[in-house]
């Protein structure tokens, strides 16, 4: 049996996590601070959440970890929710997407531990720690993305399985515009940072002709599957973040990137790398106040196919070999210790 440690901040982890368990042929637990999401295949476990204290004391233990904070009652229930579920369920392995305190939990549980990788600068002490005790490593992302993972450790890097981009939506051939008039999706992200409806009301006026939707919690106008959109669209705008890419990439258009600031430069380097790569997309370091005519023109006529080298739909199936693979070094369960 396998867990599935799922981080709660946006949506992408639990994205992530789904279309994986969705291709393991084996039980899979899910563990976050999130509810139980219904399409997932097997248990979930919601543990306690750990960042509900008003003022946290020595949050990352000298550097040497990300969120430990002292006399904090939520770290101290999950850690015990964790243990004891390790200690009646007896996993086999532990997928870690993300966290350094869940990686090194179940390690010194004595349980194997794949940990995913996210772009970004990772150098400090507390990612090596969590990469440093992994069995294995994967990162959402093609091996010729290169750059994304410059911070591992060479070992690191030597392990690293770079499955291409994990989208829940299915690979669609790009194929000619839809006749009308153009359209384009830009989709928000659920971390924060994003432009407010002023700014998407001005680059709609600047845009006559073009039929836009805004997809976004922070505007209500959000939808829990925005695959019809961005495949109607002939641009997509639309973050940096991983699955948001991914999604992108398996509609086949071509969009305009604009990064939002995140914790140790996560989507300034997958932009970074997308700019730089020939994929089919324009880069914009923050929101443009104006020109918006002229770059959706500019980027409608880029070739959406050539995203089949980011996301080709097999990613996730990669991933559960990988799992498999690592499965298969564990020695056989002994059930007659489960309680």
């Amino acid at each position: 049996m396998i867990g599935y440690y799922v981080h709660h901040q946006g949506s992408g982890h639990l994205h992530r996590a789904l279309t994986v368990a969705a291709e393991l042929p084996v039980p899979v637990t899910g563990l976050s601070s999130l509810p139980r999401p219904a399409q997932w295949p097997g248990d979930w476990l919601q543990l306690p959440a750990d960042d509900l204290g008003a003022e946290p004391e020595a949050a990352t233990a000298g550097g040497h970890l990300h969120w430990v904070p002292l006399d904090d009652g939520g770290v101290r229930d999950r850690a015990a929710t964790l243990s004891a579920w390790i200690a009646s369920s007896r996993p086999a392995l532990l997928v870690v997407d993300v966290s350094v305190e869940v990686a090194l939990l179940a390690r010194l549980h004595g349980v194997r531990v794949v940990s995913v990788v996210l772009p970004g600068s990772r150098r400090d002490r507390a990612h090596q720690l969590g990469y440093g005790v992994s069995s294995a490593l994967w990162a959402a992302w093609p091996s010729t993305a290169r750059g994304l993972a410059g911070d591992l450790t060479p070992a690191d890097r030597a392990r690293l399985v770079c499955v291409g981009g994990v989208s829940r939506f299915p690979v669609r051939p790009a194929g000619p515009r839809r006749p009308g008039p153009p359209r384009v999706t830009a989709l928000l992200g659920d971390g924060g940072g994003q432009p407010g409806a002023a700014a998407w009301d001005d680059a709609r006026a600047q845009t006559p002709g073009w039929e836009w939707t805004v997809l976004g919690r922070s505007l209500g106008t959000w939808t829990a599957d925005p695959y019809a959109a961005i495949c109607d669209a002939d641009v997509v705008v639309t973050h940096a973040g991983q699955g948001a890419v991914a999604d992108v990439a398996a509609s086949r258009r071509p969009a305009v990137v604009i990064p939002a600031d995140r914790p140790y430069g996560e989507q300034r380097a997958t932009a970074e790398v997308l700019a730089t790569g020939g994929w089919p997309v324009r880069v914009e370091q923050s929101f443009p106040g104006s020109g918006w005519r002229d770059r959706l023109e500019q980027v409608a006529r880029l070739d959406g196919s050539a995203w089949s080298g980011w996301t080709d739909g097999r990613a996730a199936s990669r991933v559960a070999d990988l799992l498999l693979a690592e499965l298969a070094r564990a020695p056989a369960r002994d059930t007659s210790l489960v309680p």
